[in-house]
């Protein structure tokens, strides 16, 4: 399999800590690819008509792309139940979903100053897309802290990987505030080998 990605992408960074927790980096030739909306990566679009990472070519059909179908094929494919059966599987989508979702407007923020002229620029717009971080990180802190203590699935890392981009990204704003129990979490969750190895190069 060949694995289109970016080190500094946390989407990337979900599919390679699947990758590690399930034995399969071996199996997997990883190409680099980069790209923005507004300059995308040609090559990586005869993969992805999206030109998004990650995507993941496969011998057996078509190029997968988005981080959450790619985790969910290789856990399929090693077997490895990161996504449970019956009633639970739904919470796990939900953690992977909320996370996910600070993901999307983290980077929102980040293509807002970064992308678009210093004079369009909207600060509200990026203001309330942190608004979402905030009530994401909050609802984590409080509604699914036990789930995040349970045996690894693919919630938790999705998650880790969440938190992470927000530390790499977004640190001044410190999503750790009034978040205690969160934070305690994330400080385990983020020393395990699968996460020191996928760390987003400074």
């Amino acid at each position: 399999m060949k694995l289109f990605y970016s080190p500094t992408s946390p989407y990337v960074r979900k599919v390679m800590v699947v990758l590690h927790e399930t034995g399969q980096l071996p199996d997997v030739e990883l190409a680099p690819a980069s790209g923005t909306p507004l300059d995308p990566d040609a090559a990586l679009m005869g993969h992805n008509p999206l030109s998004k990472v990650p995507a993941l070519e496969r011998a057996e059909g078509p190029t997968l792309y988005d981080s959450r179908v790619i985790c969910r094929f290789l856990d399929d494919r090693a077997k490895a139940g990161l996504y449970p059966q019956g009633a639970a599987q739904w919470d796990t989508l939900t953690l992977e979903a909320t996370a996910d979702g600070i993901l999307d407007a983290a980077l929102l923020m980040v293509y807002e100053n970064r992308l678009r002229p210093e004079p369009l620029r909207f600060s509200p717009f990026v203001e309330g897309q942190w608004a979402k971080v905030a009530r994401a990180c909050s609802a984590l802190n409080s509604r699914w802290i036990a789930h995040l203590s349970r045996p690894l699935d693919a919630g938790q890392i999705a998650v880790g990987c969440a938190l992470g981009y927000l530390d790499f990204r977004h640190d001044a704003r410190n999503w750790r505030a009034g978040n205690d129990a969160l934070a305690a979490w994330y400080a385990d969750f983020a020393a395990r080998p699968s996460m020191t190895a996928t760390v987003p190069p400074a």
